[in-house]
């Protein structure tokens, strides 16, 4: 499949200039379609979620998980598509002159969305492993799953404020890279197609695990569902090749 069918899968049709290389991230990778960002209208959408509120417990308490998907995820779904309609409002009007700030609102806000949407297929109640292509490939491009391990958490858990440690697929280089994400959309790589994200806003934990997010982060590698990833990783190196 050519790069440019590449963009147009998994429900991204329509965003156009809206989205970068780096936030086009493939076919929609589970049965329940939460990866599918808008309706047929173009509309972004906040999909169900895959599992019942408690069904991550005693990891992530089921208050959070509901505060977490019903107001931070779908408080984002509903400003991105605010930031879209004043950015075609401005361009009717030929209001230019506001563009930049809609623009970057809407960078931030589709990049939670989008995040968030990886967030909840990434996770599941029992422990996984990394399998297959996936475990190839990580030993390949980092020694071990042990490594890569302690590599992903230590960076998730020293994010500067709040932000994402980030497992990604970089189809330039073939490789596969641990990313620092600063909110939602900085200190990323153009190209990279996350394929796990680590979700370090401190209303991911705050409830349960207070002020201590290396605990949090070491709970979640409990939880973390590597077929998820390895799926993910299996879709990106097919769509790109």
């Amino acid at each position: 499949m050519h790069r440019k069918t590449f963009l147009k899968t998994g429900g991204l049709a329509g965003l156009g200039a809206a989205m970068s290389n780096q936030q086009a991230f493939g076919e929609n990778l589970t049965s329940n379609s939460i990866d599918k960002l808008v309706d047929a209208n173009g509309n972004f959408v906040l999909q169900p979620l895959p599992y019942n509120e408690n069904f991550l417990e005693p990891y992530m308490d089921a208050e959070t998980v509901h505060l977490h998907y019903t107001f931070h995820h779908g408080g984002a779904t509903k400003a991105a598509n605010n930031d879209l309609r004043k950015i075609h409002e401005a361009m009717d009007s030929n209001n230019l002159e506001v563009v930049d700030f809609w623009t970057k609102k809407l960078s931030y806000h589709l990049s939670s969305h989008i995040l968030h949407s990886i967030f909840w297929t990434n996770l599941t109640n029992k422990k996984t492993d990394p399998s297959g292509d996936l475990l190839k490939r990580i030993e390949k491009d980092f020694g071990s799953y042990d490594k890569l391990k302690g590599y992903l958490a230590e960076t998730s858990k020293n994010v500067d404020g709040n932000g994402w440690g980030i497992l990604g697929y970089q189809p330039y280089t073939d490789k596969i890279s641990v990313l620092q994400c600063e909110n939602h959309e900085k200190l990323t790589q153009w190209g990279v197609i996350p394929l796990l994200v680590v979700d370090v806003w401190e209303h991911s934990y705050y409830l349960k695990y207070k002020n201590k997010r290396a605990d949090f982060v070491d709970a979640l590698f409990n939880i973390l569902n590597w077929d998820n990833a390895a799926q993910r990783f299996n879709e990106a190196v097919r769509l790109t090749k």
